[in-house]
């Protein structure tokens, strides 16, 4: 007999919840970050379902992050946005940082588009910049696997190609139907919640990071391990430490969000779209 463990059960009550509301079985998933929520507005025949009514599902304290599920179509596929995501440094374990995308694989969602908001640490990276992930250096000191292995799930998980190639390719054709300048690089994830020093900032970029953030790894190797497609992309919200001319402020990263909300929205409704019609083989 198969005994399921505390956040597994949870899980299942959650998914029990949503069929019971009517919501569509959705395909395709997406993490709407920091200040990105508001594409939620272009999905066809909208069900919006608050995250207070979902069993177990974990809310964010942090401004920019509306807390719901939000259900409907895009390029004739079922779609479910989590508008909002939860962090490590509101002090959730990153078995609750986890919970939703995990969640939302055990609903249907083969692939899974993952936004962020980042700071910009390559030197042609500009504020209002769009960065499609191609890779991650886990900086947190923590990951999501740890403790006992999950039942038919593998031990040690593979990460090499931990941003499909597929989902890459379909991201950088949808950015360029919309001549949507699309820089490629890797982010690195730090725990936070200050930010990083202009020491650490040197010390990222010696390393190869190209953005930083707080946010989306633990997401991602959650993801892989239960063998679903990810890709992610960054909007560029501030310079970080030691580049920036001003002491950073969460509130920039709203700002920066909301006037590049047309691109962002363009770029990622069109990658939905091929990722819908196309696939990512």
């Amino acid at each position: 007999m198969l005994v399921l463990d505390g956040e597994a059960v949870q899980r299942a009550e959650a998914k029990a919840f949503l069929g019971s509301s009517a919501a569509p079985e959705p395909s395709i998933g997406v993490v709407l970050g920091s200040g990105l929520g508001g594409f939620a507005r272009r999905l066809e025949a909208p069900l919006v379902v608050p995250y207070s009514q979902i069993p177990h599902m974990p809310s964010s304290s942090v401004p920019g992050h509306a807390g719901n599920l939000c259900f409907g179509r895009i390029g004739g596929a079922n779609v479910v946005c989590m508008q909002g995501r939860v962090h490590a440094y509101e002090g959730h374990t990153l078995s609750r940082v986890v919970f939703g995308v995990r969640l939302l694989a055990e609903l249907g969602c083969k692939t899974m588009l993952l936004t962020n908001a980042a700071g910009g640490i390559a030197a042609d990276l500009r504020v209002g910049d769009l960065m499609l992930i191609s890779d991650h250096l886990n900086l947190t000191g923590h990951n999501p696997l740890v403790g006992s292995a999950s039942v038919g799930r593998p031990r040690f998980v593979d990460m090499t190609s931990a941003y499909d190639p597929g989902l890459r390719a379909l991201a950088q054709t949808a950015a360029e139907r919309h001549t949507i300048p699309l820089k490629h690089g890797v982010y690195a994830a730090l725990l936070g919640p200050s930010y990083e020093t202009p020491a650490e900032i040197r010390m990222l970029r010696t390393l190869g990071a190209d953005a930083v953030g707080m946010s989306t790894v633990p997401e991602v190797i959650a993801l892989r391990e239960l063998g679903v497609r990810v890709g992610a992309v960054s909007l560029i919200t501030n310079l970080a430490a030691g580049i920036a001319s001003a002491p950073l402020d969460h509130a920039e990263v709203q700002v920066a969000a909301e006037a590049a909300a047309s691109s962002f929205g363009d770029l990622l409704l069109s990658w939905i779209e091929l990722v819908a019609t196309q696939g990512a083989s």
